[in-house]
């Protein structure tokens, strides 16, 4: 094979993906910015250089993260490679040295004779065949010609993410379930549900406009969790919250705050009640288990379509994780939450992958423009690797006239996939690997550590299946 491939971006998504390609006896150009033009994270122009942590997460199979590395070795990724070799102490944790690893994949990517390495800014999307990894501080220019291939709609420019927690962690004898704010009720009595004011400290409560245009009854199919608190409940929320500790970001994430992207720590400090008249009202809304309305709610909107991912509805957050963890577990109903997902606002390019891309994620209109790493709306250092070892797989087949393919649901790869093409354009935010992703067991035990040995057992089984069937390794 010599057709020339066109990969755009260095990071550990394009580096990867320009390896495996190169692999399979491609011509590759590798453009990377940097060095012509540098960016406010990067300290080097070295290829694979880590910006924020240094670690990649757990190894540890039981682990989302680590199930995905122990999926990504099978293919044969030069990334964690790279990352074995450069390894420090940290328990469980694949940590490494910066220097070391960046080093080790920037001299295995620039010193591979299939490879040439470019440096200039890409300012358009290239001809096919070319994959694009641009990662979340893609150029301005280059945002701008996808976004103009794709849509208005098709990329966004921050991240605005309130935590996700697992199904299963929800206490359903608190929480209960609801339409958005009950809506069906309001319709029924026409604004009659939203009160005199009286139950919020003698403020009048006006009723929408158009609350007779609301949805019938008929539609509603209580598609929100409900975490109700009382007054104490609520106060004593709202000082965790406003004391809680931040994370600072890097002067690159720095995010201008407006409405659509306002940390809850942020709203709660306008006043003690802007949080009970914004994302935690609790208009139309009965506690089962007192028949009263609540002071305050929490709603939780499913993530998946299996309902097994449920989003903090106006949560998103920049407290910090262990912070988020104490102070998000004080809600009725969340004391135990498994956190599949942690809040965070910072800046972040990446495109609306259900809304816009294909299921290999390429574009609609051409399979050979491919996409690949924090572009395509997955969080992480492994996560990001991993869709540039796909992205290259698949590029790779399409040349030598094959169908692309995409790992089963059953496994990490396959299931974060499955998420970037079936989640709701609407709702879509980055995703992390976690086991929320995966389809359940057909029978699963109670035992959350039995799961997880039984949910890698079947991935990597079914991953080795499938390499097997397609002849990828």
């Amino acid at each position: 094979m010599t057709k020339e491939i066109h990969v755009v971006g260095g990071g550990l998504a394009g580096s990867e993906a320009a390896f495996q390609l190169a692999e399979r006896g491609h011509r590759v150009v590798l453009h990377e910015m940097r060095g012509v033009r540098g960016t406010p994270a990067h300290q080097t122009d070295r290829l694979a250089e880590l910006v924020c942590s240094n670690t990649f997460k757990s190894t540890e199979v039981t682990n989302a993260h680590g199930l995905l590395k122990a999926e990504m070795r099978l293919l044969g990724s030069i990334v964690l490679q790279a990352a074995d070799a450069a390894r420090v102490p940290a328990g469980s944790a694949l940590a490494v040295d910066r220097d070391l690893f960046s080093a080790a994949v920037h001299d295995r990517v620039v010193n591979h004779p299939n490879i040439t390495v470019t440096r200039e800014e890409v300012t358009a999307v290239p001809s096919a065949p070319c994959l694009i990894a641009t990662g979340p501080l893609t150029s301005e220019a280059l945002a701008e010609s996808v976004r103009a291939r794709l849509g208005l709609e098709s990329l966004a420019f921050y991240d605005a993410i309130a935590p996700i927690v697992s199904r299963e962690s929800i206490d359903e004898g608190v929480a209960f379930r609801a339409a958005r704010w009950d809506k069906e009720t309001m319709v029924q009595g026409k604004g009659a549900e939203w009160g005199t004011g009286e139950e919020f400290g003698g403020t009048p409560v006006t009723p929408p406009l158009d609350s007779t245009l609301l949805p019938s009854p008929a539609l509603s199919v209580g598609a929100y969790f409900n975490c109700p608190m009382d007054k104490g409940q609520y106060e004593a929320f709202l000082d965790a919250l406003t004391t809680a500790d931040q994370f600072t970001a890097h002067e690159f994430d720095a995010v201008p705050y407006f409405e659509g992207c306002m940390p809850v720590e942020e709203m709660a400090r306008r006043g003690r009640e802007s949080l009970r008249f914004g994302p935690m009202k609790p208009i139309g809304l009965r506690d089962p288990r007192t028949g009263k309305r609540p002071w305050a709610v929490v709603q939780l909107r499913a993530e998946d379509r299996a309902g097994r991912m449920w989003n903090l509805v106006g949560c998103q957050t920049r407290l910090r994780i262990p912070e988020q963890q104490r102070v998000f577990r004080m809600i009725p109903g969340l004391e135990n939450a498994e956190f599949l997902r942690f809040g965070s606002i910072h800046r972040n390019t990446y495109l609306n992958a259900p809304g816009a891309l294909s299921p290999h994620l390429s574009l609609r209109d051409d399979p050979q423009v491919l996409f690949a790493g924090q572009l395509t709306g997955v969080e992480g250092y492994t996560e990001s690797t991993a869709t540039g070892l796909l992205a290259a797989i698949n590029l790779s087949r399409m040349l030598a006239g094959r169908e692309p393919v995409v790992p089963p649901p059953v496994t990490m790869l396959g299931a974060l996939y499955r998420h970037l093409r079936e989640a709701d354009p609407a709702h879509f935010q980055p995703m992390n690997a976690n086991f929320g992703l995966l389809e359940e067991l057909a029978d699963p035990p109670r035992d959350k550590q039995v799961k997880r040995e039984r949910y890698a057992e079947r991935a990597l089984a079914a991953l080795g299946a499938w390499i097997a069937e397609n002849s990828l390794v």
